[in-house]
C-alpha cells in the first residue's frame, strides 16, 4: 500500500502540549522523518476566514506563523496558525523562532488551555504557489485542515490551516 492510502493522522497529540514535536513523532510512528521549516512570523491583518475562524472585532490583527512540515527531507504540508495579536504580544508566539514546547503549551502557559476545537475539512486543486511549495505536478489536489481552538469558555485563541498532500486519512477521537 502507498503512504497515502496507510497513513492516518490523529488531531489529539497537536492539542495536548504534552508532545514537544506532535509532527517528528507523527512521522516516526510510520518510519519516516518528521522535520519543520519555519517561516514567515509576523503581525498582519488577518484573512476574512482567519478573522470569522477566531470571531475578532474589525481592525483586530493577529500574529500569524507560517511553516512547512517535511517528511524524509519532502515537503508535505503547510500550516499557517494565526493567534490573537493582544494573546501573542510579547510572547514566544510572536518570536520567529521554534518554540520550545509547541504553541500549545504557550496558550496553556497563559492559562488558555484548549477545550472545544473545531475542524473542517475539504479539497481543492492547489495554487501555482502551493504546488511550487510542495514540489507538486499540475494539476494536484491538496486536502485542507482548519481548525479552530477555544478556552472552557470559548475564546478563541487559535485558528490554523494546513494545507497538506491529498491521501491522508483524518481520523477524529474524542475523548470525554
Amino acid at each position: 500500500m502507498s503512504e497515502a492510502t496507510t497513513w492516518t493522522s490523529v488531531s489529539l497529540p497537536y492539542l495536548t502540549g504534552e508532545q514537544p514535536d506532535p509532527w517528528k513523532n507523527e512521522a516516526a510512528a510510520h518510519g519516516g522523518r518528521g522535520t519543520q521549516a519555519l517561516g514567515e512570523v509576523a503581525e498582519i491583518d488577518p484573512p476574512p476566514e482567519v478573522a470569522a475562524m477566531l470571531q475578532l472585532a474589525a481592525g483586530a490583527r493577529v500574529v500569524v506563523r507560517r511553516r512547512t512540515m517535511f517528511l524524509d527531507d519532502r515537503p508535505v504540508e503547510l500550516t499557517d496558525s494565526y493567534y490573537p495579536a493582544d494573546i501573542a504580544h510579547g510572547t514566544p508566539l510572536a518570536e520567529p523562532r521554534k518554540i520550545r514546547g509547541g504553541a500549545v503549551g504557550v496558550l496553556i502557559g497563559l492559562g488558555l488551555t484548549p477545550h472545544h476545537v473545531s475542524e473542517d475539512v475539504h479539497a481543492r486543486l492547489a495554487t501555482p504557489d502551493e504546488r511550487d511549495a510542495l514540489q507538486l505536478d499540475d494539476p494536484a489536489c491538496l486536502q485542507l485542515l482548519a481548525r479552530t481552538v477555544a478556552t472552557e469558555d470559548h475564546r478563541r485563541v487559535e485558528a490554523s490551516i494546513m494545507t497538506m498532500l491529498a491521501g491522508r486519512r483524518l481520523r477524529y477521537q474524542l475523548t470525554l
